[in-house]
């Protein structure tokens, strides 16, 4: 199927049966990120939108559900894709989201020494570390979604 038709897609397969050894690494990875010292609405804003980024509806969906259960505002949420517009982000997020973009964007350029520096005003290199951890996982898990056309179930 090629992108933008609207025809309805399906999964193509399932990884966590077709490799469980795999998947299964992923979601210690995965496990290691949530028990991180990150606040679990700057964990879930990370995810959204490196997910927005990648266009991987089902974790768009999952962590969309993930962060309102957590207390997020469903303005926020929605608001994500347009981060640097919005005024109700504040500046310790904005430093993330854009950390968060440019890791997930890597090939245009890299994590800039601004970027960097900012999100140094908020966390420690220990939690920056975490930070990594949480933008890498969401984007392996993104590119897992894409690839096999991960679908999220009708509400």
């Amino acid at each position: 199927m090629i992108k933008g038709d609207i025809t309805m897609t399906s999964t193509r397969f399932l990884l966590p049966k077709e490799n469980k050894t795999a998947y299964e690494k992923i979601a210690e990875l995965d496990q290691i990120g949530k028990s991180s010292s990150i606040n679990e609405k700057v964990q879930e804003l990370i995810k959204i939108y490196a997910s927005q980024l990648n266009g991987c509806v089902f974790c768009i969906d999952k962590h969309s559900k993930d962060a309102l259960a957590k207390g997020e505002k469903l303005q926020r949420i929605i608001g994500i894709t347009a981060w640097e517009e919005a005024s109700f982000y504040t500046m310790e997020e904005r430093a993330v989201l854009a950390f968060t973009k440019e890791v997930t964007l890597i090939q245009q350029g890299g994590v800039s020494d601004e970027t960097y520096h900012e999100l140094q005003k908020y966390y420690s290199e220990k939690e920056i570390g975490e930070l990594l951890v949480l933008v890498g996982t969401i984007n392996i898990y993104n590119r897992i979604g894409v690839t096999t056309r991960l679908q999220p179930k009708m509400d």
